[in-house]
C-alpha cells in the first residue's frame, strides 16, 4: 500500500484560501482514483472531491465552485485548492488512494475556518 501524508491545513478567516497537499510514498501514476474526504466529529465522513488517473475531476455540491482538485504524477502528490472558505468547511481533511481492490488513507490535516 502507498503511504499518504496530508499537509497544508491551518486556521483561516471566512473567505480565505488554503492549498492542501497529499504526498505519496510511491508513484501515483497508475492509481485509478484519488479522493479528498473530510470529517467533523459527530458527523459522517464526507466525500469532497475525486480525480482520475487521467485528471478528470468531480466535486461534492458543497464545494463544487470553490475547490479544485489536481494531481502531479511526477511529484507523486495530489492537491486540493480551497477558495472562499466558509466555517462549515472546518474539518479534518483526508487523502485517499483508491486502487479498486484496496485503498490507502492519510492521517489527515485540520482545516479551521473562523467566522
Amino acid at each position: 500500500q502507498v503511504q499518504l501524508v496530508e499537509s497544508g491545513g491551518g486556521l483561516v478567516q471566512y473567505g480565505g484560501s488554503l492549498r492542501l497537499s497529499c504526498a505519496a510514498s510511491g508513484s501515483i501514476f497508475s492509481i485509478p482514483y484519488m479522493h479528498w474526504y473530510r470529517h467533523v466529529p459527530g458527523k459522517e465522513r464526507e466525500w469532497v472531491a475525486a480525480i482520475t488517473s487521467g485528471g478528470s475531476a468531480n466535486y461534492a455540491d458543497s464545494v463544487k465552485d470553490r475547490f479544485t482538485i489536481s494531481r502531479d504524477n511526477t511529484k507523486n502528490t495530489m492537491y486540493l485548492q480551497m477558495n472562499s472558505l466558509k466555517p462549515e468547511d472546518t474539518a479534518v481533511y483526508y487523502c485517499n488512494a483508491d486502487f479498486g481492490t484496496s485503498s490507502s488513507w492519510g492521517e489527515g490535516t485540520l482545516v479551521t475556518v473562523s467566522s
